[in-house]
């Protein structure tokens, strides 16, 4: 009997207890050799493939397994070194594929942005006419003969398409974008090719640049190139799969000469579902439904799924239907049976990547035939257990976010005539020095918190510690010079995490971590409930650290779209409900320190931009509710109080009236690994706060030469006045080593203080 068939379009790498980060930062580290290194990752891809079988999945996706970043993966195997790294062909190793992505004392890191509109960041491929691209390593090939052999597993190959891979890189000489896609088409009909004289049943094909805003060159190029692709492996069956929205354009996608497409039944479901309904679908093509969150956490209501998919099935034989998620489960952790610590109430309505699998098997099985429809009714009844909780009607809460449409959002004054009065209150120099707020969390801190929480350490013990660490890095950054000061946030662990655990209406986990950068993982908190204040989160460290100064010292928070962007959040009120709510609860922790003497309060929105919708024509809705949002953070403070917030690793060009909307007195955004690029939009955009443009990478270990950073600052000076500049690194120094960091900011501060001697010495 024919059947619907499961499927996944890629796993979690980090493993269950971060196994993979461990194992790749001692290889780093030189504490593991490197056959010990590729030794290990090759047993936790194997254990991760043997997972999904033994969980029942029929199509079980192989070669999303990365090392570091699935782009920087497709880059390397076609040769795609960037020419400041000695590469001389063949295979790329693992000492430059680790140099491209973390950089080295000769060359910068190769720039890293957020995928999309998701927490994860990709390395930027960098696409040049002096080098051809060649296949020097047909890794899908490999993956999928290593799961073959080893297991038996007759996996789905996962690829990045040939579209989207270009789409997403930076493209420099005089290639346009149709010949750089060109000529990665017979590499990528070489791999094809292989794949399907492999044995391959399937091939996955992402392409998630289609379900954004594509231009109809773009079109031509996507029809042109898989035209292309199906001569050049004709035997090679392609699942064309687009993810994190609806396709941009269904009739022309439909059309396309593959054996299968994939759309995202999650997030572009209206869309998708009106679409089959009213255009029907090919009848000699596969089609992939990603009906189960792969981004979010929450069980599916699987009964209200399997009624849709009834409706599916008058477009669609059976045989011809794969149930999947809607995207990677990449971005969820690995499982929730490690979760001791949750409620039952809650914990029975989450899933993570192997219970939405698990679900997945299950709505299969049901829609086959072989397990009665009552099978999918427990997720259905855990969520209206939870729905119906206290935790999900808070009474208070909800009176206070009403009243919001009477409230005036700005802050009354305008930008220039607070810049005087906080002027004249701060007394600083001429391109003031500062961080953007965390210094590095070294073993030693991370063990004093851990023993904290297990209670080996008292809070007495742990306090004095933190603020010992905060007495050090005072002093290290009075010596170094610089201007504005902060505590150093060694008391908190992940920056969205750490108000997590101390509002109302969050639940923390302690094994939900997900991938955030190359090793680099994060605990995104569960937003489950109603969120309010329930007394100061970060005042206490931060009026101790400005009893240590008479420089001025920032209070640090996360902003409320980065709180819910960087979080798993609810999904039974709409986005803009739950973010004026972590609004208006920090709003009282900024109140809280400014009354305590705090002049100047960072609030940071680093994921504001990531969070725009695919398409274009949603973004004002979004741009509108975020801007809201952290008005309603800092709206109440004197003017006299100075408003920072920062941005990272983004395109800002495109909401840079957004940016300005926000009305932060000073905003600080990452330039250093775009080289710059970043200050084109202010030769055309008239911007009248403070801004500093990181002035160096963060991320690289690499400490900067001071020419390079003076060559920053005087790029920005070019379009910005020098009364608006700041210098500051990207981002927060968490994860780097104190040596470095000190080493860095030392060069920093220099190069600011040449620049401002050269400025004092003109008429400004």
């Amino acid at each position: 009997m024919s059947k619907v068939r499961s499927s996944s379009l890629g796993y979690p790498r980090i493993g269950g207890q971060r196994e993979w980060k461990k194992n790749l930062e001692a290889f780093w580290a030189g504490k593991r050799s490197k056959t010990d290194f590729l030794q290990e990752q090759k047993s936790l891809r194997l254990s991760y493939l043997q997972k999904q079988q033994q969980l029942g999945l029929d199509l079980i996706p192989v070669g999303d397994f990365s090392d570091y970043d699935h782009v920087l993966d497709t880059a390397v195997a076609f040769g795609i070194v960037p020419e400041r790294f000695a590469y001389a062909g063949g295979k790329v190793e693992e000492e430059t594929y680790f140099a491209i992505a973390r950089g080295t004392d000769d060359a910068v890191a190769a720039e890293m942005t957020k995928w999309f509109n998701t927490n994860y960041h990709y390395i930027v491929p960098e696409l040049t006419a002096s080098r051809e691209p060649a296949l020097v390593d047909n890794r899908w090939l490999r993956l999928y003969e290593e799961a073959k052999s080893e297991l038996g597993i007759n996996g789905k190959p996962v690829l990045l398409g040939p579209v989207s891979f270009v789409k997403l890189a930076k493209q420099y000489g005089n290639k346009s974008f149709s010949e750089h896609v060109q000529t990665l088409v017979p590499l990528y009909g070489q791999v094809l090719a292989e794949l399907a004289q492999a044995g391959a049943p399937l091939i996955q094909v992402d392409e998630p640049i289609l379900a954004g805003d594509v231009t109809e060159a773009e079109w031509a190029v996507v029809e042109e190139t898989y035209q292309s692709l199906a001569k050049l492996a004709p035997n090679a069956k392609l699942l064309l799969q687009t993810y994190f929205e609806s396709v941009a354009d269904y009739n022309r996608f439909i059309q396309l000469p593959v054996a299968g497409l994939g759309f995202d039944f999650v997030a572009g479901k209206e869309e998708t579902f009106q679409n089959l309904r009213v255009n029907g679908f090919p009848n000699d093509k596969l089609l992939a439904l990603g009906v189960i969150d792969g981004r979010n956490i929450w069980r599916t209501d699987l009964t209200a799924v399997n009624a849709e998919l009834k409706e599916v099935l008058q477009v669609v034989e059976r045989e011809r239907l794969i149930l999947q998620p809607s995207s990677s489960l990449l971005h969820v952790p690995v499982t929730v049976q490690s979760e001791e610590k949750i409620a039952d109430e809650l914990k029975e309505a989450i899933a993570f990547a192997d219970e939405k699998i698990i679900e997945i098997v299950s709505l299969a099985k049901v829609v086959n035939g072989h397990e009665p429809p009552s099978l999918l009714e427990a997720s259905k009844h855990a969520l209206g257990r939870l729905n119906a909780s206290e935790a999900r009607n808070n009474q208070s809460v909800q009176q206070e976010v009403a009243q919001i449409s009477s409230e005036d959002p700005s802050r009354g004054l305008d930008a220039p005539t607070r810049a005087k009065l906080q002027a004249a209150k701060l007394k600083l120099p001429l391109l003031p020095t500062t961080t953007i707020g965390s210094f590095p969390q070294t073993k030693e801190i991370r063990k004093k918190r851990l023993d904290w929480r297990k209670g080996k350490l008292d809070s007495a013990g742990y306090e004095t510690f933190i603020n010992a660490e905060i007495d050090r890095w005072i002093a290290i950054q009075e010596q170094l010079g610089l201007d504005v000061l902060v505590h150093g946030e060694f008391e908190r662990t992940d920056m969205v995490e750490f108000f997590g655990e101390k509002l109302g209406g969050f639940q923390f986990t302690t094994y939900g971590w997900v991938q955030s950068y190359g090793s680099r993982c994060v605990k995104p908190p569960i937003i489950y409930g109603d969120v309010y204040f329930k007394q100061p989160m970060t005042v206490k460290e931060t009026v101790y650290a400005q009893s240590k100064t008479d420089k001025p010292v920032k209070g640090m928070l996360t902003g409320p779209v980065t709180i819910y962007n960087w979080s798993f959040p609810r999904a039974d009120i709409t986005e803009g409900e739950a973010v004026n709510q972590i609004a208006l609860a920090l709003r009282k922790e900024v109140l809280a320190l400014e009354e305590h003497g705090i002049g100047v309060i960072q609030v940071d929105e680093p994921a504001l931009r990531e969070g725009l919708p695919l398409k274009r024509a949603k973004w004002q809705s979004y741009l509108d509710q975020s801007v809201t949002a952290f008005q309603l953070t800092v709206n109440q403070v004197k003017p006299e109080t100075q408003i920072h917030t920062h941005m990272c690793y983004s395109d800002f060009q495109d909401i840079i009236e957004a940016i300005d909307g926000l009305d932060a007195d000073v905003i600080s955004i990452e330039m250093s690994r775009s080289h710059g690029e970043l200050i084109s939009s202010f030769e055309e955009y008239t911007y009248n706060k403070g801004i500093g443009l990181g002035v160096y990478d963060i991320h690289s270990p690499r400490v900067p030469a001071k020419e390079e950073i003076a060559r920053n600052i005087e790029r920005a000076l070019n379009v910005l006045h020098p009364k608006q500049f700041w210098v500051n690194p990207d981002c927060g120094l968490k994860t780097r080593q104190e040596p470095e960091t000190v080493a860095a900011l030392k060069v920093m501060v220099e190069a600011a203080k040449e620049a401002r001697q050269t400025l004092e010495t003109k008429t400004i």
